[in-house]
């Protein structure tokens, strides 16, 4: 029994060394990045070599949030900050996070991305207004994926040049995948509709690269008037819209109502999401319409 019961302690003891040291033995650098999106390409590219975490979490709305005390805390101690561009959160953030933190570099991963500016008059964020209404959604197109893994890339080599052909794999391996992506929406998208409604404007790339049209329910970043609404009811038959993508961070209810007049699909989806081919696919697959594929 006493053996039994020495042996039993030991194992409890190894046991509970064996978690504290999991909890602590993570030495790496942590980057910082803006939203979810922006931290699935870095983790692609980072592998083991650094600890990416998001300022604005996912299902928050990056146009509005405000980070907390906590995450201005743990900002100070990051090796560098990687930012989307444009998004509203930056645009009122970026110069007061700086200030903060003098000593911590900002990258911008917009970088060479062919911007789309003024979409239906739609502006993003608290002080857009010197951004020339840049539409910031640019992680939603293979196009600019590509681009943005290269800035990555380019950024992590700077920080750590040891591991510059480490990245290179890694970087290699993501490119695959998004070219692998853009492939499978091309195809989903041959027969797809050529417009679809949408809360927020998030899809401007992703319209941009497939030939589609975008029609935002929001006008001017507000919610639309009864005069808009009947307005994009209107748009929407013109145009044979079959889908309505809305948005969990948004009101839907206008989406609905106007679904309900129209008859057609209301299908939820999350541009901001960590699961960029994912939502991709989703987008595109929610578009590929049967029966044009049938000759319908």
């Amino acid at each position: 029994m006493c053996i039994k019961k020495y042996l039993f302690l030991l194992l409890a003891v190894l046991s509970l060394a064996s978690c504290a040291g999991n909890g602590n033995n993570d030495k790496r650098q942590t980057l910082t990045v803006t939203i979810e999106p922006l931290r699935y390409f870095t983790e692609a590219i980072a592998g083991d070599k650094f600890n990416i975490v998001s300022m604005v979490p996912e299902g928050s709305n990056p146009e509005t949030y405000d980070p907390t005390p906590q995450q201005l805390v743990k900002l100070a101690k990051s090796k560098a900050y990687l930012q989307i561009g444009h998004i509203g959160f930056e645009q009122a953030w970026i110069k007061k996070l700086q200030a903060n933190t003098p000593n911590l570099p900002f990258y911008d991963m917009s970088e060479g991305i062919d911007l789309i500016h003024e979409i239906n008059g739609h502006t993003h964020g608290k002080e857009d207004k010197h951004a020339h209404g840049v539409e910031p959604h640019i992680w939603n197109s293979t196009q600019n994926a590509a681009i943005l893994a290269e800035n990555i890339y380019k950024v992590l080599c700077e920080l750590d040049p040891a591991s510059e052909s480490y990245f290179h794999q890694r970087l290699d391996s993501l490119e695959k995948e998004i070219q692998t992506t853009d492939k499978e929406v091309q195809e989903l998208m041959e027969h797809a509709d050529q417009a679809f409604l949408i809360y927020h404007p998030a899809l401007s790339y992703f319209a941009k690269d497939y030939g589609v049209k975008q029609i935002s329910i929001e006008e001017g970043g507000k919610e639309p008037s009864p005069a808009h609404l009947q307005e994009l009811i209107r748009t929407c038959r013109e145009n044979q819209v079959r889908i309505i993508f809305v948005q969990q961070e948004f009101d839907v209810r206008n989406a609905e109502l106007i679904a309900k007049e129209l008859g057609v699909q209301v299908v939820s989806i999350n541009p901001l999401s960590y699961r960029w081919k994912e939502e991709m696919l989703k987008v595109a697959r929610a578009l590929s319409n049967p029966d044009k594929n049938s000759g319908v």
